[in-house]
């Protein structure tokens, strides 16, 4: 039997998790599914329901949630076998809340919508610490009658929920912030590793630039772990790579080049090929001192 008061969600990795986490603590009920039995059973301890799969969650709420690595898993997770389009009834929603190519995004609705099932884009931006404390940014992308009905839920796991037009927009906002928040890694890495070569303290640096033009919510969030050698993950270079992946082939789909995009793709790439792609995405600085030959610390 569908209960009315119970969300699905489906990915419990390291945003998913804190995220399903956040709604019990809001009082939601939750079923959730993973393939990774232990995070299963970390939230089975917080008072979530564990289904046995994707369609079977499914048949138990109207609502469902998932958090998921990049398109393939979302077209396996919704429209693949033992999915959620096998247990889902008319009327039912699902928010896709991973970072997807915008076209998936739109696949996947147009699947949806012809078993009467309404689908929205909503990634998010924040990395691990945001989704732990529950103040992610939610960029949503769907129909204008489903976005209020759904606000409050949203608003359980972020601080800010913006709709940014209709499904597939919330995935490209998703990149622009990607694109934005990649680049800035790039830049302070480089004006760190030059300070640092030049004799000047990089604490100093960043406490002397951090209140002007140059400051941002990226440089005060990721200097402290360059700083203090910290890389690890909230939110891995593989899965930015995979993020720049999705702009640079959306930029092409609709004729806009992306040349400092591509340039910082290649940059971690590089750090890729010497197997760093499992750390932190502030670990790009160690691309500039493997150039200039020096260690940004404290």
């Amino acid at each position: 039997m569908i209960m009315n008061n119970k969300i699905g969600f489906i990915g419990l990795g390291i945003m998913g998790k804190p995220m399903a986490k956040n709604l019990i603590k809001a009082g939601y009920s939750l079923v959730v599914y993973d393939l990774v039995q232990q995070a299963m059973a970390e939230l089975w301890n917080a008072g979530a329901e564990a289904a046995s799969s994707p369609a079977s969650l499914a048949s138990k709420v109207r609502t469902i949630i998932t958090m998921l690595p990049n398109g393939p898993e979302v077209r396996e997770v919704v429209a693949g076998s033992g999915g959620i389009l096998e247990g889902a009834t008319a009327g039912s929603i699902i928010i896709d809340m991973s970072s997807i190519a915008p076209g998936v995004s739109q696949e996947m609705s147009r699947l949806c919508k012809s078993k009467e099932i309404r689908f929205m884009d909503a990634p998010v931006s924040g990395g691990e610490p945001k989704a732990i404390d529950g103040t992610l940014a939610v960029m949503v992308g769907c129909d204008e009658d489903d976005f209020e009905p759904n606000v409050k839920l949203l608003k359980a796991m972020g601080s800010s929920v913006v709709r940014t037009g209709e499904v597939g927009s919330g995935n490209v906002t998703k990149l622009a912030n990607q694109i934005v928040v990649a680049i800035n890694i790039a830049a302070i890495s480089e004006a760190y590793v030059l300070a640092t070569k030049a004799g000047v303290d990089p604490v100093l640096v960043f406490d002397a630039i951090k209140g002007g033009l140059a400051g941002s919510t990226v440089m005060n969030a990721k200097t402290p772990m360059i700083l203090d050698r910290n890389f690890k993950p909230g939110f891995k270079i593989k899965l930015h790579i995979k993020d720049l992946a999705n702009a640079i082939e959306t930029g092409h789909q609709v004729g806009v080049p992306l040349p400092l995009t591509s340039a910082v793709m290649e940059m971690m790439q590089a750090l890729k090929v010497d197997k760093k792609e499992e750390l932190d995405h502030s670990a790009l600085v160690q691309y500039f001192e493997k150039l200039a030959m020096v260690e940004v610390t404290r």
